[in-house]
């Protein structure tokens, strides 16, 4: 049976893999001699972090069933991206040390966002009652 996949969680999906990319490039290239190298590091792990959330949320919407759990799941690993990265992209580029408290933030929507995931998986493998052939005699 083919998984539906909304529209929505594709194209963030997508938008989010996509803009890893490019901000890893953008780190790499643009800002080498331009910020520390203590601010290259931060910014090299905000990329990390969201290209590896990028990736599970492709996987979440693409492969989890259809339901609240899936639904929970993409939307946490997009939230982790923006507050997590975010923060510490913003931080490399010299945004106020306060801006790091957002971090945490994210790191627990990405936390969230597994746990959503596995719940997800979880209830992949259940059957609905309703679902179940009747129960009778088995056909030789």
């Amino acid at each position: 049976m083919r998984q539906h996949v909304s529209p929505a969680a594709a194209l963030l999906a997508g938008f989010a893999g996509a803009s890893a990319v490019a901000l890893g490039a953008f780190g790499a290239h643009a800002l080498r001699g331009v910020i520390d190298a203590s601010a290259l590091t931060t910014w090299h792990t905000g990329v990390e972090y969201h290209f590896w959330h990028a990736l599970a949320l492709l996987v979440a919407a693409a492969c989890l069933p259809e339901g609240r759990a899936r639904t929970i799941a993409v939307g946490l690993f997009a939230l982790g991206i923006v507050l997590f990265s975010g923060s510490l992209y913003a931080l490399a580029l010299g945004a106020p040390r306060v801006i790091g408290a957002i971090t945490p933030v994210g790191g627990v929507a990405f936390i969230a966002g597994w746990v959503a995931m596995s719940v997800s998986l979880r209830q992949r493998g259940r059957v609905n009652p309703r679902d179940r052939p009747p129960a009778g005699p088995a056909s030789a």
